[in-house]
């Protein structure tokens, strides 16, 4: 008979790929935990791990009951959840995913005020790229990610939040600060700077500006890094000019204001949604995380058809 132990062993090996780390994740001993797994596996007369490769992998057959072992587990804690549900009990874990060009402009605008209205929850933030928000949410590590979308990928839900101005941040002594209008031709050049691969921001950047995949002479140095905050320092010191979404104005002085510029003939938005997966549990907390979200941002950018959002895959 399988059990959800073994279950829960057999994905943890999957997600850690190594048996000494899942058994420490599990909480339980590597000969306890291989036991276990090698039960199963006779159970089912099928070997679920390659244990001849390293890191351990799965077999063929091994990824189909790896599969449905992460759905039976989603299903199985639907249970706990649900019935705290219809008790009405606001409580649990919450663990989200943010990527780094949201999450230092939208966790504090909004954690303290989800904290003090349901202080039960437990909130875990993870600071993650699109790609590994998404491998995590599959492989059941996280709850929810907070992203930009659309994704097009058919096995995450997107619940749009908020749509934000992607606005022009330039040195001060830079042509475009003193520019009356400024046009997306008008930053289709080698003096901009970017995130480095990777990072949705700098994608939608490329695609808003039809910008090639070039290497700037025109830049005292290549940057590869993930953080606007780091980048608008740079642009200060060294020149030039970069793209920034609009909550990351919200704590700029009225001196670093002057450097912000909006597009004269266009209003590019980059859409911030909630994502889970199909058989994602804690509805509950996902939807008072969306309103507590919506609630917290100025509520103009609940607003889609103030512009075009700009997509990125």
């Amino acid at each position: 008979m399988t059990t959800l132990i073994q279950l829960e062993y057999i994905v943890a090996v999957d997600t850690y790929r190594h048996f000494a780390t899942a058994a420490d994740k599990c909480f339980v001993t590597q000969p306890t935990l291989s036991m276990q797994i090698k039960k199963l596996e006779n159970h089912l007369g099928v070997a679920i791990f390659d244990r001849t490769k390293q890191p351990v992998i799965p077999t063929e057959q091994g990824k189909i009951i790896l599969d449905q072992a992460r759905i039976v587990l989603r299903e199985s804690n639907k249970i706990d959840q649900l019935v705290m549900e219809v008790k009405n009990q606001i409580s649990g874990e919450l663990r989200i995913g943010v990527i780094p060009t949201i999450a230092p402009y939208l966790l504090p605008v909004f954690t303290g005020n989800y904290k003090r209205s349901f202080p039960d929850v437990k909130l875990k933030v993870e600071e993650l790229v699109t790609g590994s928000i998404i491998t995590y949410l599959k492989k059941d590590l996280i709850d929810v990610g907070i992203l930009v979308t659309p994704l097009n990928d058919p096995s995450i839900i997107e619940s749009p939040l908020y749509y934000e101005e992607m606005m022009i941040y330039t040195n001060i002594n830079h042509q475009l600060a003193s520019q009356s209008e400024i046009n997306l031709k008008d930053i289709a050049t080698s003096e901009i700077w970017l995130l480095n691969d990777g990072h949705c921001f700098r994608h939608q950047v490329v695609n808003l500006c039809s910008l090639p995949e070039l290497e700037s002479d025109s830049l005292p140095f290549e940057f590869e890094g993930g953080s606007l905050d780091t980048l608008m320092k740079i642009i200060d010191k060294e020149g030039g000019y970069t793209l920034i979404p609009e909550l990351a104005t919200n704590d700029l002085s009225s001196e670093k204001l002057r450097q912000v510029k909006h597009f004269s003939n266009y209003l590019p938005l980059r859409e911030v949604a909630l994502v889970t997966t199909r058989q994602f549990a804690k509805s509950k907390l996902v939807s008072l995380l969306a309103d507590s979200i919506k609630e917290s941002v100025p509520q103009e950018l609940l607003d889609a058809k103030r512009g075009s959002i700009v997509e990125w895959k």
